[in-house]
């Protein structure tokens, strides 16, 4: 081949091909993402505009289907060995990153390694292998300490499935973010049109090889069916709620609640519950940092909050739209149960008060981080900060935008040298629905997600939970876990609410899953 002809196909290859025959509009899914993409790293952070962004760019080793079991993905499959010890997997043939180069064992296995030192799952697959290889190009093998049956749907799972990265990106810090997005994903990242504040663009990878079924949950199969997604960031939902009855936009990922009515009556616009499971919200405490490093200060806390405020300030009066679940395990769940969790029945302000006198507090400054740019999450905000004025704190409520929360709920430092004391977040309920994939209970200190709770005791029923021997030993740790976590206060749950989204009519395609997908959608 002349070199004019390689470097004809090589920029053939990196591009997206043009679609003459449609307009551009037509070609591409306009869309107003949940909140502003700052951090392209799905290992270094659990914020979901990042995960949502990762799901376009890379693909995993295995997903989860709308039943959540878990499916091959990226894997041809796996076999079972050595009484459980010994697992192999085996990559689907023809797999390619964006720049053109094969996906090999050894990427995955490096992969695996980073993912494994922050995914609280992760984490616990680590701890139950000696070692990861890879065999040959295609397979690795996980060598296990003890037969560990959760391995493959650890690596499946909603809350961080395993992005599967090139090595060299793969051996970067865990704790250092990656700056490029380089997968094998059904969509490739174009980075010189990212302007995180306003914009991010991806294109279809046109190498990419979907598997040869349909989508369900995250599994399945994963087309890319519109050449271009494009994230335009509107804060204000005002502004959105109109550019998507003008037909500006085609795809509102969170509407306003409040907005809801007006746009079900735009017969041009599809309003529905797309995301399989509830929303839930969590106050979470700094425990390095006085005055929550102080697990009494934090129940006096727990004692005034009343779910119901939380609910209705997100999602207002309708009780279909949102419901109280005074448990840490999401409701309707199979591990879901209130055992101790009288604390979060007390709703006084009164009797916190008193609590909080009790405890110790010395009118510490509480510094509370609240993101004006996410409606929902900025609501649970301000409700908190009304309660902690009302019980007697010392409160500065901080408003910033998400993607500056996410940077600044890193770090460690007192609030006197840039730290925080209280942020809120949310989480689909399939991240609280069992003990490995629930980030906010765990209490495994620096290693713990950001608040960094440390308990002993939550962390040995977490392992006895995995090596339950039945669903009845499973039920019953699950209950001691929940009065546990009433009693240590890792977080206070705020009940969970509904989500819908909204998209233009002409939007196909759209399917439910744990969290926003756009493989399988397309325009008519």
């Amino acid at each position: 081949m002349q070199r004019r002809t390689l470097l004809g196909a090589t920029a053939a290859a990196a591009l997206p091909a043009p679609a003459y025959t449609q307009p551009a509009a037509a070609r591409t899914l306009r869309v107003i993402p949940q909140a502003n993409l700052t951090s392209l790293d799905p290992v270094w952070t659990t914020a979901v505009v990042t995960r949502n962004h990762g799901y376009m760019v890379w693909d995993h080793i295995a997903a989860t289907n709308e039943a959540g079991e878990v499916r091959p993905q990226m894997a041809e499959g796996w076999s079972i060995e050595d009484d459980g010890r010994r697992w192999v997997f085996t990559l689907r043939p023809g797999l390619r990153f964006h720049d053109g180069v094969p996906v090999r064992a050894q990427d995955c296995v490096a992969s695996i390694r980073r993912w494994g030192a922050r995914d609280s799952f992760g984490q616990v697959v680590m701890a139950a292998t000696d070692e990861i290889t890879a065999l040959d190009d295609r397979r690795f093998q996980f060598r296990l300490k003890r037969p560990f049956p959760f391995l493959a749907l650890a690596m499946g799972r909603s809350q961080g499935p395993t992005p599967i990265m090139p090595e060299r990106l793969a051996m970067t810090d865990p704790n250092q973010q990656v700056r490029e997005s380089i997968g094998s994903g059904p969509f490739r990242f174009v980075a010189n049109e990212w302007n995180p504040g306003t914009r991010a663009l991806w294109v279809r990878n046109d190498d990419y090889v979907p598997r040869q079924e349909p989508p369900s949950g995250l599994a399945g199969g994963r087309a890319a069916r519109i050449e271009r997604v494009e994230w335009t960031v509107i804060p204000d939902s005002s502004t959105a709620a109109s550019a998507m009855q003008t037909g500006e936009q085609d795809y509102w990922e969170y509407p306003l609640h409040d907005l809801l009515p007006v746009m079900r009556r735009n017969r041009n616009l599809v309003v529905e519950q797309r995301l399989l499971h509830g929303t839930y919200g969590c106050l979470r405490f700094n425990h390095l940092h006085p005055p929550f490093n102080n697990a009494a200060i934090r129940r006096a806390v727990a004692m005034a909050v009343d779910q119901r405020d939380y609910m209705r300030a997100v999602a207002g009066e309708d009780p279909a739209g949102w419901s109280e679940c005074l448990g840490v395990f999401a409701c309707g769940t199979p591990l879901a149960n209130d055992n101790g969790s009288d604390v979060l029945r007390v709703r006084s302000i009164d009797r916190a008060r008193a609590a909080l006198r009790e405890a110790g507090y010395n009118n510490e400054r509480v510094v509370l981080v609240a993101p004006g740019d996410y409606p929902q999450i900025n609501a649970l905000s301000i409700v908190t900060a009304d309660l902690l004025r009302r019980i007697g704190m010392n409160v500065e409520l901080v408003s910033a935008d998400w993607g500056t929360l996410v940077q600044r709920r890193t770090s460690r430092e007192p609030v006197e040298r840039g730290g925080w004391s209280i942020f809120h977040t949310t989480a689909s309920g399939d991240a609280l629905d069992m003990p490995p994939v629930h980030l906010f209970l765990r209490s495994n200190g620096a290693q713990a997600w950001f608040g960094w709770p440390n308990d002993a005791e939550i962390e040995t029923l977490r392992d006895q939970w995995l090596g339950a021997a039945n669903p009845a030993e499973s039920l019953r740790i699950a209950a001691a876990l929940n009065a546990r976590a009433m009693q240590t206060m890792p977080y206070v749950p705020l009940g969970f609410y509904w989500q819908p989204s909204a998209w233009r009519r002409n939007v196909t395609g759209v399917f439910r899953a744990p969290g926003t997908v756009f493989w399988g959608i397309g325009k008519s």
